[in-house]
């Protein structure tokens, strides 16, 4: 599974109306721990099938990252049935992701 980019044209069908949870990335281009993020991300995205992979440039899509209450990036948004259930701040590696991810699907 590879990790879809969202922006406002495709959020509403890729995050508000999947049937999957998400875990949506908000990151920076220029950003290295976003870089470090993302690569752990891809790796993950190819074999852990509960969560949907999706990520979003916060700089280019403001107006959905201000709904978010983003300030900073690295940012990982847990959405489960179009809501927001847990967030996760700064770097994190691939079991840091998987822990995340396990502790809140409820």
């Amino acid at each position: 599974m590879s990790i879809t980019e969202v922006n406002l044209a495709n959020y509403q069908a890729e995050i508000s109306k999947s049937e999957k949870p998400v875990l949506l990335d908000f990151y920076a281009d220029w950003c290295l721990p976003c870089k470090a993020v993302g690569a752990e991300l891809e790796a993950l995205a190819d074999e852990y099938d509960k969560v949907k992979f999706c990520r979003m440039d916060a700089e280019k899509n403001a107006d959905i990252a201000m709904i978010y209450g983003i300030i900073s990036v690295p940012v990982l948004v847990l959405i489960k049935d179009g809501r927001e259930v847990a967030r996760k701040l700064g770097s994190c590696e691939r079991q840091d992701i998987i822990d995340f991810v396990e502790e809140n699907m409820g």
